[in-house]
């Protein structure tokens, strides 16, 4: 009899804990995430019958450190550790091969993005995920440039301009977003699905659905609808398709444990050379994230 009623209060408690549940970010000053990211993105153009393949890689090495607990959000401090960049054309062969912690005097690549290293940005991040406000990214940008060794004004406020576009605060924002808004605003339970979208050169509408839950693990998948416009002084890109989102976090932080997003687009580019004419242009696009080491401060309390 004891047997039973001890089988009974087990199944009450595993229905009450996976029944429903409050999925969010639950971190603590002090508390230490680091993160591996590996992207490839392969971006092919069709003209008269040709076609022109470019891909790039990137792997870096993401830190995020609480700096301070609010009722409703987090300030956290975001620094690369380490960044490689890999560019190649079909046509032209290598464009780009950056190792950023090791610098080449004589590239100014290299030592644009070794600066880039160790140098922070701040965010907030609203328990679910969305990111509320992205501090020095005009800085970064600002010593990016000055580290190129440029010395005219009008050629560093051209280069200040240009990388803005990805290491500016707003771009960093929906950059990060990508990574971090993936909760509900509600209690769910395995099934349930919810919605939210981010914007900037990539919208995206996402559906989530809540597919496990463990005690320790939560995994989630996503699927979204993406617009992508991209407007550069030479070139213009304006894509649509779709993007899959796969994850499993950490129930007790809300801080990912692996993610996976893979993307497909089409749609056309112009190119400044070749005045209005649209080019037929499609994109895939797979962005890996993996937590390899954690520091949390103090068990999570609820």
């Amino acid at each position: 009899m004891k047997k039973v009623l001890s089988f009974l209060v087990l199944t009450c408690c595993c229905s009450i804990l996976f029944g429903q549940t409050s999925l969010q970010y639950r971190l603590s000053e002090g508390d230490t995430f680091t993160i591996k990211q590996k992207a490839v993105q392969v971006i092919t153009q069709e003209l008269d019958g040709a076609a022109h393949e470019i891909t790039n890689n990137l792997d870096g090495v993401m830190q995020f450190l609480v700096m301070t607990e609010n009722a409703d959000n987090y300030q956290i401090k975001v620094t690369f550790t380490d960044l490689n960049l890999n560019m190649s054309s079909s046509i032209q062969g290598e464009l780009l091969n950056v190792n950023a912690s090791v610098v080449n005097e004589e590239d100014i690549q290299s030592k644009i993005f070794n600066s880039l290293l160790n140098e922070p940005i701040y965010i907030v991040l609203a328990r679910n995920g969305d990111i509320l406000e992205v501090t020095g990214g005009d800085s970064l940008v600002t010593k990016m440039a000055n580290s190129s060794g440029l010395q005219d004004e009008f050629s560093l406020n051209m280069m200040k301009k240009s990388l803005e576009k990805e290491f500016g605060s707003e771009a960093l924002s929906n950059s990060y977003k990508q990574m971090t808004f993936i909760y509900p605003d509600k209690k769910v339970a395995v099934g349930d699905e919810w919605e939210n979208e981010y914007f900037g050169k990539l919208t995206a509408k996402n559906i989530w659905t809540l597919e496990e839950l463990t005690a320790d693990s939560a995994d989630i998948i996503g699927n979204a609808l993406v617009e992508m416009d991209i407007a550069e002084p030479a070139t213009t890109m304006r894509l649509s398709g779709s993007q899959k989102t796969t994850i499993s976090t950490d129930i007790n932080t809300g801080f990912i444990q692996q993610m996976s997003v893979e993307g497909n687009f089409e749609g056309a580019s112009t190119m400044a050379q070749l005045g209005d004419q649209e080019i037929p242009t499609s994109i895939k696009s797979t962005v890996l994230y993996e937590l390899i080491s954690n520091q949390v401060t103090e068990p999570i309390k609820y």
